[in-house]
C-alpha cells in the first residue's frame, strides 16, 4: 500500500510496496486512485508490472500445457524451405524416427523444416508439439501440429524448448535456427543443463561453420577445445535421433552407448 509520510524530514517520502521515492519521484495521485478513476484507457496494458504478469502467464501455460508430455527431441530448421526441397524430406525421416523411438516432436510451428518434422511425427503416430511465436510475418501454427502454444516472448518459447526436450536436431536454418543452436550449446557449455545432446544434419551445410569455430574462434582463445565437442554433425537423420536418444539416456557422450561402445542409427536404406 502506497503512502506518504511527513514528519521530521523537510521533503515527502512515499512507499509503494517495496519502494521508497523521495523529491521528484513521489506522484501526484495514488495506485488506488488511478485504478478508481479508470480514466487512462487501455494504456495500462503496456507497462512493465502488467508485461511481468503477462509474461508469467505465458509461462504458467507453457508448462501446464507441455508438463505431462513426456520424453521429447526439438527439431529446429529453416521456415524458408519448400516441401520439394531435399532438407524438406530430411525432415520428415526426422520426425518420423522421433517418433518411432517413443519421443514426442517439438518445433516451432512454422513452415519449411519445422512443418515436415511434425508431418513425420503425426503420421508415423508420434506426438507433435509445435511451439508458435508472435512475428510481424506470422503465418501461424502449420496443419500437422497436435499440440500447439503460441507465445508473445521468445525467452519464454526457448525456455520450453530446453526445458521439455532431452535433445535438439538441427538442421540447415538460418538466425532463428542459429540462435536456438548456439543458446543451447552456451546452456550445456556452461553447465545449466547436463545430459543434452546436439546434433546437426547436413555435413556439406554445417562443417565450414564448425571448422571456423575450430580455426578463428579456437585459434584466438575465444572458446575451448571441449566446446568443439559439444555438437556433432551426421547426415542420416536416423543416425540423428540414435544420437540424442543414446545421449539423453546415459548423460554422456551421445556417440557412446552404455557399454562403452559407439552408436550408430539405423540408415534411411534400412529402415
Amino acid at each position: 500500500m502506497a503512502s506518504v509520510k511527513r514528519g521530521h524530514s523537510p521533503e515527502n517520502v512515499y512507499h509503494r510496496g517495496p519502494a521508497t521515492l523521495r523529491r521528484s519521484q513521489v506522484p501526484s495521485t495514488t495506485t488506488d486512485q488511478r485504478l478508481l478513476e479508470g480514466n487512462d484507457g487501455a494504456s495500462w496494458l503496456h507497462t512493465d508490472p502488467w508485461r511481468v504478469l503477462r509474461i508469467q502467464s505465458e509461462f504458467v501455460e507453457g508448462f501446464g500445457a507441455l508438463a505431462e508430455l513426456g520424453p521429447a527431441i526439438s527439431v529446429f530448421g529453416s521456415a524458408r524451405t519448400p516441401r520439394d526441397h531435399p532438407t524438406y524430406d530430411l525432415g520428415v525421416h526426422v520426425g518420423r524416427h522421433i517418433a518411432e523411438a517413443g519421443y514426442a516432436c517439438i518445433t516451432g510451428g512454422g513452415p519449411g523444416v519445422m512443418e515436415a518434422a511434425n508431418k513425420g511425427a503425426l503420421e508415423s503416430g508420434g506426438v507433435s508439439v509445435g511451439l508458435g511465436i508472435e512475428l510481424p510475418f506470422e503465418t501461424g501454427l502449420n496443419e500437422f501440429v497436435d499440440l500447439g502454444i503460441n507465445f508473445r516472448y521468445f525467452f519464454v518459447r526457448k525456455t520450453m524448448f530446453i526445458k521439455y526436450a532431452e535433445g535438439f536436431v538441427v538442421l540447415p536454418g538460418g538466425m532463428g535456427t542459429l540462435d536456438e543452436l548456439f543458446e543451447a550449446i552456451t546452456l550445456v557449455q556452461t553447465q545449466k543443463i547436463s545430459s543434452f545432446p546436439i546434433v546437426l544434419i547436413g555435413s556439406d551445410y554445417w562443417q565450414e561453420l564448425i571448422d571456423w569455430l575450430g580455426s578463428t574462434a579456437l585459434g584466438r582463445g575465444t572458446i575451448g577445445e571441449a566446446d568443439l565437442s559439444l555438437v556433432q554433425i551426421v547426415d542420416d537423420p536416423a543416425e540423428a535421433v540414435a544420437l540424442v536418444v543414446a545421449g539423453a539416456r546415459h548423460g554422456q557422450d551421445p556417440a557412446v552407448g552404455q557399454d562403452g561402445e559407439e552408436v550408430h542409427g539405423t540408415s534411411e536404406a534400412e529402415s
